[in-house]
């Protein structure tokens, strides 16, 4: 049985992002949602629980793009489909993170 692991509420995000796991070359994705805590996004490629590395994504705030940048953790990976759907929890926003991602939330 999965358990989901999930935190606080989730608010659809459709975007490009840009994951850069320790190690490997960057790699391209997509947003499907954010919370406070964490970003799940679709990727080509299988990642492990436990990997980190930074996470780079668009959010439209305020009719302005921004691209916000987090280290994140690796919580889940799950073949769906074509792709993977990969649960990633921030580590360590800074202030301006974590104030920009709160007001897309609202």
């Amino acid at each position: 049985m999965l358990v989901d692991q999930r935190s606080g509420a989730r608010k659809i995000v459709r975007s490009k992002a840009v994951v850069v796991m320790d190690g490997m070359p960057p790699m391209q994705g997509r947003t499907l949602d954010i919370n406070g805590s964490g970003l799940s996004l679709t990727f080509d490629h299988k990642l492990a629980a436990g990997d980190v590395g930074m996470v780079s994504f668009e959010l439209f705030v305020e009719g302005k793009a921004q691209v916000l940048s987090c280290r994140s953790r690796v919580n889940y990976c799950i073949f769906s489909g074509d792709h993977f759907k990969i649960g990633f929890q921030f580590m360590n926003p800074d202030m301006a993170t974590m104030a920009t991602i709160n007001k897309f939330l609202r």
